[in-house]
């Protein structure tokens, strides 16, 4: 017994909307890391090193490749303290 097409319809529809989705998240995603492809598998170092180069670019993926740090750098300390207790 054959199926008519007219029930395939709603499967193709739904068929695109996943398609739409995925390729839109897939979009975001690369936009939102620069251009580049995610990252899997971080570590500590590698998100440590993610901050410092957040800290010196100002984007998470950004690099730079200045022997020199940009001048303020030198107060822009990574280490999070605790409030003094008084």
């Amino acid at each position: 017994m054959a199926v008519p097409f007219e029930a395939l319809i709603p499967y193709g529809i739904i068929l695109a909307m996943f398609g739409a989705t995925g390729a839109g998240l897939s979009k975001f995603r690369n936009w939102q890391n620069g251009g580049k492809r995610s990252r899997r598998s971080i570590d500590q170092w590698d998100r440590q090193m993610m901050d410092r180069d957040r800290r010196l670019t100002g984007y998470l993926r950004g690099q730079v490749d200045a022997p020199i740090a940009p001048a303020g750098f030198e107060l822009n300390n990574p280490w999070r303290l605790e409030k003094r207790m008084s």
